[in-house]
């Protein structure tokens, strides 16, 4: 049985990240060209604010701001929350169910490394860490996992 954690997921990633005064029209661009749901808003180097697809629809589209004229300071989720590359992966997975969020920020020693997305999660890959989880449950509880 092999613990999995955060950065066996995200492997190696090329960030996708813009500055908080870049548009909105910028990050969706870069967004559709890389196939992907997230950016991770930067400024020197240091992480101030994560972009998402539902940022698009309910903070953009649905407010009828101008992809154009909208900066993405105005319409990121601030300060997202984040986890260690060496965190276990269903518990990343249960910060993100229990946020309702679908992206993830990853950091090593307070420098981004990637972003995790339950697309990194295949149904297979989470049936077996939740059976990882209970057998390590069981084991720090003292009893037995069950067969």
């Amino acid at each position: 049985m092999r613990h999995r954690n955060v950065s066996d997921l995200i492997g190696q990633q090329e960030l996708a990240q813009l500055p908080p005064h870049a548009a909105v029209r910028d990050a969706v661009q870069l967004m559709a060209g890389r196939h992907i749901g997230a950016i991770l808003v930067t400024e020197d180097g240091r992480l101030t604010g994560i972009f998402t697809e539902r940022d698009v629809v309910n903070r953009v589209l649905a407010a009828g701001r101008d992809p154009d004229g909208t900066v993405l300071s105005e319409v990121m989720t601030g300060n997202p929350r984040t986890v260690e590359g060496h965190t276990p992966a269903v518990m990343a997975l249960r910060v993100m169910q229990n946020g309702q969020f679908r992206h993830l920020p990853v950091m090593r020693d307070g420098h981004l490394t990637g972003i995790l997305s339950l697309r990194d999660f295949g149904s297979s890959e989470y049936a077996e860490m939740e059976r990882e989880h209970e057998f390590e449950q069981a084991i720090a509880e003292g009893g037995r996992a069950a067969d």
